[in-house]
């Protein structure tokens, strides 16, 4: 299985938080604590767009091929046109926004954040803010399959539906001693899978045929592949694994990065998983401490 590095001008100076494909192509949207909001070519090894913003950025996603959004540390939500490079704020969190997510169904912008609220935003109507919830605890991932809303919040999982959201639709605790990292939806399967800070990974599906869940536990950041059935997960150690959801497989392991694994994600024809290496911005607190000492490794994104 042969992987590629992509190369940078610039070398991206920070924690990247998150890589996603175009829903068509091949093009790679990339957000980093530098600030930087990067968008790359994958086919042609090229850097389309590099647009800086005031602050981190914890999240991004695409709204279609020209359009994509991010959320940023100091709250603000923006638009980016990708073709001319202009963007615009639509909205701001009352804290750190962590999470942004966009609904074709609803055309809505879907955020979150530590400021506890869930914000959809109707850029295309009169009125920005369509609803607002308040939450419990903080939001550190959330995912969107069709009208299905899952968000992690401490160590609990929460469904809504986008069409009601005054309540939620199912809320499932986990037995983690620790918070919930991340989440993920699986589109062809009624489920989802989480990860914790400490690695676990836990998969939850219930399959037509059955009432039963099935629970297993690998590892951290998760990514699901284009073979029905399969999930991608990386570590903080550095290591990519692909699993059988099923059979509960692995199925092939990667060479090891210098760096965590900060974000996954495959193109639309799943042919290319793009894997996304640099310290992660859970680990800024240790971090802190070694930079004093030590310059960790660049962040990279290797094409595999």
């Amino acid at each position: 299985m042969n992987g590629s590095c992509l190369e940078f001008k610039n070398p991206i100076q920070d924690a990247i938080s998150r890589v996603r494909f175009a829903p068509q192509s091949n093009n790679l949207l990339i957000s980093s604590w530098d600030p930087c909001l990067r968008l790359y070519d994958v086919d042609c090894s090229q850097l389309r767009l590099e647009a800086p913003s005031e602050a981190a950025l914890l999240d991004c996603c695409f709204q279609e091929e020209s359009v994509a959004f991010s959320a940023a540390s100091d709250g603000s939500i923006t638009r980016y046109d990708l073709h001319s490079g202009i963007s615009n704020k639509i909205g701001n969190h009352d804290d750190i926004a962590t999470c942004v997510e966009y609904s074709t169904e609803t055309r809505q912008v879907i955020t979150a954040g530590f400021d506890k609220k869930i914000i959809a935003w109707d850029i295309f109507g009169a009125k920005p803010l369509v609803y607002l919830r308040n939450l419990d605890a903080e939001v550190e991932s959330m995912s969107l399959s069709g009208y299905e809303l899952i968000i992690a919040v401490g160590s609990s999982v929460d469904i809504y539906d986008l069409r009601n959201s005054d309540k939620c639709v199912q809320s499932n605790k986990f037995c983690m001693d620790v918070p919930i990292r991340c989440v993920s939806s699986i589109p062809y399967l009624k489920g989802y899978a989480v990860g914790s800070v400490d690695g676990r990974v836990k998969l939850e599906i219930s399959y037509p045929s059955s009432s039963n869940n099935i629970g297993l536990v690998f590892e951290n950041c998760i990514t699901l592949g284009p073979i029905s059935g399969a999930f991608v997960t990386g570590d903080n150690v550095g290591y990519v694994t692909a699993w059988d959801a099923k059979s509960r497989r692995r199925l092939f392991e990667l060479p090891d990065c210098a760096n965590s694994i900060a974000s996954l994600t495959y193109n639309n024809e799943g042919q290319i998983l793009a894997v996304a290496s640099s310290h992660t911005y859970q680990e800024a607190t240790e971090m802190l401490v070694v930079l004093r000492f030590l310059l960790p490794p660049p962040s990279r994104v290797y094409m595999i």
